[in-house]
């Protein structure tokens, strides 16, 4: 069984909470993006032969009563360790929070006696992370993606979508999307959805936590309005980038 160890440098387990000296308007800008790279990694994406096992290929097959329906996710293209499972969890966080782990892209459900739901999920590349405490403040079912102005300048292609991207199956949000706030101000971190399975487990957005569709789908409905969620501040460890 799968365990999970967290402690400070001192040996006593910490949450961290946002440094706002380092939340400046650009990181926030590039927040707001929360769109990946425009195509695969040049590397060919490894076939796991354990991902064939029908329970997987049953958690991560079609959704067809979606508003858009959703076909099974390829999980040939994800190391088996990030396909949703329980597991032990030893951090100190109370049941019913979400943590999430950028360094290990691993997302976290905390559940009574020590247990957890585990995600494997995509981050932000070095630059565009954020950490800290926030709570769900608003969810939402195939949302609209709107890119910030300064992403729009950067990428002018994006100008069409100034006033927001319709919902559908190439909407960089995807299936559903948990918006992280601090009060009442939007941290302009979202938990969301993602087609691309070669992106689990990597650095490739631009600041949001992606989950695969199946996973943000089984996600949103476990959680309320209000869920604390907690993002780890990376210790260094960046992992695999496309």
């Amino acid at each position: 069984m799968a365990t999970y160890r967290y402690a400070s440098p001192g040996g006593t387990a910490r949450r961290l909470l946002l440094d706002r000296r380092t939340f400046v308007l650009g990181a926030a800008a590039a927040l707001g993006g929360c769109v990946s790279q425009t195509s695969e990694p040049s590397v060919e994406p490894i076939g796991y032969a354990q991902n064939r096992d029908p329970y997987y290929l049953r958690m991560y097959g079609p959704l067809p009563d979606e508003r858009f329906p959703v076909p099974a996710a390829d999980i040939s293209a994800i190391e088996p360790r990030y396909l949703r499972q329980e597991v032990d969890f030893f951090g100190p966080e109370g049941a019913g929070t979400i943590v999430v782990d950028p360094d290990e892209k691993f997302l976290y459900l905390v559940r009574e006696e020590r247990r957890a739901l585990r995600y494997g999920v995509g981050v932000g590349r070095d630059g565009f992370g954020w950490s800290g405490e926030a709570t769900i403040g608003r969810k939402a079912e195939w949302p609209t993606w709107t890119p910030p102005a300064e992403m729009i300048e950067r990428q002018p292609e994006l100008e069409k979508y100034r006033y927001g991207q319709e919902p559908g199956l190439d909407n960089p949000l995807g299936a559903r999307a948990l918006y992280l706030f601090q009060g009442d101000r939007d941290t302009l971190y979202r938990l969301h959805g993602s087609r691309e399975e070669w992106s689990i487990g990597r650095a490739v957005s631009s600041g949001c936590v992606r989950l695969l569709t199946q996973d943000i789908v089984d996600l949103y409905r476990r959680v309320p309005i209000g869920t604390k969620v907690i993002v780890r501040e990376s210790r260094g460890t960046t992992g695999l980038t496309a």
